[in-house]
């Protein structure tokens, strides 16, 4: 049977002409990125091959996690490391919250893991959910995901079993827990269906993370569709489960005993821990047994990140995925007597991981300038081709990513943070002597950090003396210098986009 031959259309000038006109100017209004709510949303970019992205978001991983995980090491020797990234604030919420809009607390409202102040309902209700690089990547035809950990209060209770089945905007595909810190028997949300998972070693959270991660990623590739998967996970966050078969492993492991480690003399330090005393023989056993825990519970991410790295690979993808290794904030253990904890300025909580490699980054460099979680949804933005939001406090890191020339870059980061913190009911509750600071506004220079409480304490130290911050020298600071951090921290605390990046 022979095919039938191609019709021949004749189209009036006139139509075709109006059909120009018409495409012209959908053109002219996706550059402008205008939206009839007055917002500035991330545009795309000149069309030309668009890469995938994995992100790999852990919960609480300080960087003395990275030497235990050989993927992630191998990640460095073909990527690029920021040495100096830092997170706006060390609380689990109010840094997602600021990673998936690149704004600040003070701009999401999200200041803390729970309503009035913060938590899921406080991000939504403010409208965030349409600010982040899911919905700009989503417009733009990618294929999203999200999987494992969303933002804390996102179950409707706070017991198992809720029956939550929202999905929010941007993602094509969601598997998403509340309360997944232990790791087994939770409730899995596969976009609007609860599953439950129990006991069973198979039921491991990252375990099935995992094989539903490799899973996007063949089925995304074989319809040839451009993808972002974010891995959320809740390790190594207490009680940092380990996956069954990591539970023995490392067993004369301790933690590192850093020149701040369980500090001789903090009579200096600001009043909320000047009185902490000094860690005992238990407490040291504590200690370690936490480090101990946290190392185990990190090879599992680790595997992940291999096994989604050789399903790109497999699919031959892997010249055009990005593959970005972050934690949401660190984690301190033992240093200024802090048994452990993570709600401080020090650089153990506010300074974590940020590695990337993929197309055109250069392999085993480090990147000294700094970089805040703000620079997160920008740069996933430009990665994908699209034009950031103009609304964002942070800027992206894409230039330095491809070695190219920038002027004007930050050279400070802004910390804020609300507390204290005394909800029983809140995963990140400090435990005795871990460290439960009052409210204060930090910034972090090369050298110096400099942070001020609301009840009038001050903390400054001279980084390249005394990189361990154990002598405050804020009574000793010259009074010129004191003055322009105060006004650094002042601008910083009511920026808004643009401001922000110019600081």
């Amino acid at each position: 049977m022979l095919a039938a031959k191609p019709r021949r259309w004749v189209v009036p000038v006139a139509a075709l002409l109006v059909a120009t006109l018409s495409l012209a100017g959908c053109l002219r209004s996706q550059e402008a990125g205008d939206r009839k709510d007055g917002k500035v949303e991330a545009t795309r970019a000149p069309e030309k091959r668009r890469p995938n992205i994995v992100y790999i978001l852990t919960d609480d991983l300080s960087w003395d996690l990275v030497d235990y995980m050989p993927n992630v090491k191998r990640l460095q020797q073909r990527g690029l490391t920021f040495s100096n990234y830092f997170v706006a604030d060390t609380l689990c919420c109010p840094s997602r919250a600021t990673i998936l809009t690149g704004k600040y607390p003070h701009n999401t409202g999200v200041r803390s893991n729970d309503p009035p102040t913060g938590g899921f309902p406080v991000f939504r209700d403010r409208g965030n959910e349409q600010d982040t690089f899911a919905v700009a990547l989503q417009k733009a035809g990618y294929r999203t995901a999200l999987m494992g950990k969303y933002l804390n209060g996102y179950e409707t209770t706070k017991q198992q079993g809720s029956s939550r089945t929202y999905v929010p905007p941007g993602w094509t595909e969601w598997q998403v827990t509340g309360l997944g810190y232990a790791n087994y028997n939770y409730w899995l949300n596969g976009n609007g269906t609860l599953t439950h998972y129990g006991r069973s070693p198979r039921h491991y959270l990252n375990t099935v993370l995992s094989g539903k991660g490799v899973d996007f990623i063949n089925r995304a590739a074989d319809v040839r569709q451009p993808f972002l998967l974010e891995m959320s996970t809740f390790s190594p966050h207490a009680p940092a489960t380990p996956a069954p078969e990591d539970a023995r492993k490392f067993g004369n492991v301790r933690a590192p005993r850093t020149p701040g480690f369980n500090e001789p003399d903090i009579g200096d330090k600001p009043g909320w821990l000047r009185k902490y005393p000094r860690l005992r023989v238990r407490q040291l056993h504590g200690v370690d047994q936490a480090f101990r825990q946290r190392v185990r519970a990190v090879q599992s991410v680790d595997r992940m990140i291999g096994a989604l790295e050789a399903a790109v690979k497999a699919k031959g993808l892997a010249d055009d995925t990005y593959f970005v290794f972050n934690s949401d904030n660190g984690y301190h253990l033992g240093q200024h007597r802090l048994v452990e904890g993570k709600l401080t300025a020090y650089d153990t909580d506010i300074r974590v991981p940020l590695i990337v490699a993929g197309p055109g980054v250069p392999a085993g460099k480090t990147e000294q300038r700094f970089a805040q979680n703000t620079d997160i949804c920008p740069t996933i933005e430009e990665m994908a081709g699209l034009r950031p939001a103009d609304s964002a406090d942070g800027r992206s890191l894409v230039p330095l990513l491809r070695g190219q020339p920038v002027s004007g870059w930050r050279t400070s980061a802004f910390i804020e943070h609300l507390g204290p913190n005394y909800r029983h009911d809140d995963p990140d509750l400090p435990k005795r002597y871990g460290g439960n600071p009052p409210t204060y506004y930090a910034v972090r220079t090369a050298n110096e950090l400099y942070v001020e409480y609301d009840n009038g304490d001050r903390e400054y130290y001279d980084l390249a003396r005394d990189p361990w911050e154990l002598g405050n020298l804020w009574t000793q600071a010259p009074e010129p210098r004191k003055a322009e951090l105060k006004s650094l921290v002042a601008s910083y605390r009511h920026c808004v986009g643009a401001e922000c990046r110019d600081l």
